[in-house]
């Protein structure tokens, strides 16, 4: 079986206010075929620094009621390591979203360069937040294009 890159992406939440409204728009690109979970945690850091994970599949709490399909098949690959450095980079007073994925849209892409003898030389990721940036500072004139 092909697999395409995996990536994870935290999504922060200030003050702890996580309302689990996304979880919508991640079945979304799940179901599209877009992606394909790997891992999804929740962790919570309070204003002293203390850090708990919250399971998603945790019923009782309303905030992960829209998670429940989402998680049934997760091969669980981040280790309680992955989780304590993850949670060291979090500010305090923040819960973030852990989710490991699976880029399915790049599966029939690696089969066609495998298929015509290429390799992938190098791959990295550009936040949108840094695009952003960029394209207001070429606007304003600041740089040149």
């Amino acid at each position: 079986m092909t697999l395409g890159p995996l990536e994870y992406t935290v999504i922060g939440f200030k003050g702890n206010n996580f309302d689990g409204s996304i979880a919508d728009e991640i079945l979304r690109v799940v179901q599209s075929g877009t992606i394909a979970l790997v891992d999804v945690i929740f962790i919570t850091k309070d204003s002293d620094g203390e850090v708990a994970v919250i399971e998603l599949d945790n019923t009782e709490d309303p905030r992960f009621a829209g998670f429940g399909s989402l998680i049934s098949d997760l091969g669980g690959l981040l280790t309680p390591e992955d989780i304590d450095q993850l949670a060291a980079s979090m500010p305090v007073d923040t819960s973030g979203l852990v989710l490991l994925f699976e880029h399915r849209w790049a599966v029939r892409i690696k089969q066609a360069i495998g298929a015509a003898g290429g390799f992938l030389i190098s791959r990295e990721t550009i936040a949108p937040e840094i695009l952003e940036m960029v394209n207001a500072e070429l606007e304003s004139g600041q740089l040149s294009a």
